[in-house]
């Protein structure tokens, strides 16, 4: 569904809630697995905000990539 280096936005965010409505970027190479919980981990574009793990619901694709 996504690739590394595709720009997305948070639509919606479990993992840490101040990144939604921020664009960054998927860091995953393959699809996610157990390690974390079938996640995508995104790089933000946010300074006080660390990567951040998100199921592929809580994601849209931008259609840039970086």
């Amino acid at each position: 569904m996504f690739q590394a280096k595709d720009e997305v936005e948070i639509v919606a965010c479990e993992d840490d809630r101040r990144a939604v409505g921020k664009t960054g970027y998927v860091l995953d190479e393959v699809q996610p697995g157990d390690l974390t919980q079938g996640r995508w981990t995104v790089k933000v574009d946010a300074f006080w905000i660390a990567d951040v793990l998100c199921h592929a619901g809580e994601l849209r694709k931008t259609g840039n990539r970086r």
